[in-house]
């Protein structure tokens, strides 16, 4: 049974969805995983990296898990964009993806919400802020990175939810 226009276009945009997905949580995790500055106190000096910062190493375990999530569900997508078809169309595999794509996008949410409240946190709270802005800076490119990564899960989600209904 060929695919209809809508049906076509819902297709392709779930698989351009999940491709910026993709393409977002990496951005994300490369700026955080090479994100560091350097400082002396008391003549000793220390660098500073996302591991210094939980909420930091949170988000990068969220940005991974989403990657690995996000890797495994586009050889679906693009079968189904080229075939029209999905590949073992039955009940479990539509409903992991339904539930894989909500519980994804509920943990990317709250690795944005864990940097961002952190990076504000920290830099506005921190005497030694000004030596330490470029870092933090990165922090909130590498959190809007995920932000938008999110948003681009949470519409995969709804792409799911209607996939499922029918």
């Amino acid at each position: 049974m060929p695919q209809s226009s809508g049906s076509k276009a819902l297709t392709i945009t779930s698989l351009v969805v999940r491709l910026l997905t993709l393409i977002f949580l990496l951005a994300s995790l490369i700026v955080i995983a090479t994100d560091s500055a350097t400082m002396k106190i008391d003549f000793t000096e220390v660098k500073i990296r996302l591991k210094n910062v939980y909420s930091y190493r949170y988000m990068v375990s969220v940005a991974v898990i989403g990657l690995a999530y996000t890797f495994l569900q586009i050889p679906f997508a693009v079968h189904y964009a080229c075939t029209g078809k999905r590949l073992g169309a039955h009940d479990g595999l539509l409903k992991f993806e339904f539930f894989g794509d909500k519980v994804i996008s509920y943990l990317l949410a709250t690795g944005v919400g864990a940097a961002f409240g952190a990076t504000f946190d920290l830099k506005k709270n921190l005497e030694i802020r000004s030596k330490l802005d470029d870092f933090f800076n990165l922090a909130y490119v590498s959190a809007g990175l995920l932000l938008l990564g999110f948003l681009c899960s949470g519409v995969s989600s709804i792409i799911s939810s209607l996939a499922l209904s029918k």
